[in-house]
């Protein structure tokens, strides 16, 4: 006796299907691409991929859907690093403000972070994957290979090589209220007191600054809390002093809209440890900030 074939899925079914999985979809592709239009676009490519597809011989459409794009996302990621080599200064991921979303999401939200998103960028494109996948989303082992190219084996190997580099970078660990490190450290730049500026900061503290091609931005890293101690209060009382600054969630972690003369100019990121600033992200890139105010809509 032939197995029994998966029932027909109907249209409206499959257009149901990929509306749930689609948050899903773009917080896979965008952790893989630091650039929700780059994410979004992989996602309108799986769903015409799965429109194209006979929807009733798919027996597993929520990983068939996160394999599809897993894979068109490595390979537009292989060919952005080609180009990122040449940019100017330091790159950042493009900032997002999450829509609300379900509770449970919560502890996904913290592998949406700037500081997670940049320790990815330190991995080859397939480690990156490896590691999403298996990490992050939950997928098996033997999906992993099928949809990178290699065997199981391999991907063990993978992601234990890609953990250990995450590892050695800076981990984010939230603890306390982070919100009023952040606001002890901006009452304190604002102020220009230093004393307590360099007190509202970790020892090791940094700061990266992501202005692209167009705008100024510190072309280097500044490492250490005296000099990120000095920039920030030097910025803001020479370059920033008729700014308007407005709390906001960044990629989960507590951060600042700044608007000069009504435009945007700048997102700003903070990550706290142990209550204190470790670190500083600036996005001043405009491309970058187009949308960043309408809220993402990812898991």
């Amino acid at each position: 006796m032939s197995p029994a074939r998966p029932e027909p899925v109907r249209p409206s079914d499959a257009v149901d299907c990929f509306v749930r999985a689609r948050p899903r979809l773009v917080g896979l592709a965008y952790r893989m691409l630091g650039v929700r239009a780059d994410a979004e676009d992989v996602v309108q490519e799986a769903w015409l991929r799965w429109q194209a597809a006979e929807a009733g011989t798919i027996e597993r459409p929520d990983a068939w859907l996160t394999t599809v794009t897993a894979r068109l996302a490595l390979d537009r990621l292989k060919a952005l690093r080609r180009r990122r080599e040449d940019y100017v200064g330091p790159w950042l991921p493009e900032p997002v403000v999450l829509a609300p979303g379900p509770e449970e999401t919560a502890e996904l939200a913290e592998t949406l972070t700037l500081g997670f998103l940049a320790l990815l960028d330190r991995l080859g494109p397939v480690e990156r994957a490896v590691l999403l996948l298996v990490d992050v989303f939950g997928v098996p082992y033997p999906d992993v290979a099928a949809t990178v190219g290699k065997s199981e084996g391999a991907c063990r190997q993978i992601a234990s090589r890609a953990r250990r580099r995450v590892r050695e970078g800076h981990p984010r660990s939230p603890s306390g209220p982070e919100r009023r490190a952040v606001d002890a450290l901006i009452a304190a730049v604002l102020a220009g007191d230093v004393d307590a500026t360099l007190a509202s900061l970790t020892p090791d503290a940094v700061l990266v600054s992501d202005g692209g091609p167009d705008r100024y931005a510190a072309r280097r890293p500044v490492a250490g809390a005296d000099r990120v101690a000095r920039f920030l209060i030097n910025l803001s009382h020479k370059q920033y002093r008729d700014a308007r600054a407005t709390p906001i969630t960044v990629n989960g972690d507590p951060g600042l809209a700044v608007s000069v003369g009504g435009t945007l100019d700048m997102v700003v990121a903070f990550e706290v440890e142990d209550d204190r600033v470790a670190a500083v992200w600036v996005v001043r890139n405009p491309d970058k900030l187009a949308r960043v105010l309408s809220p993402a809509t990812m898991s």
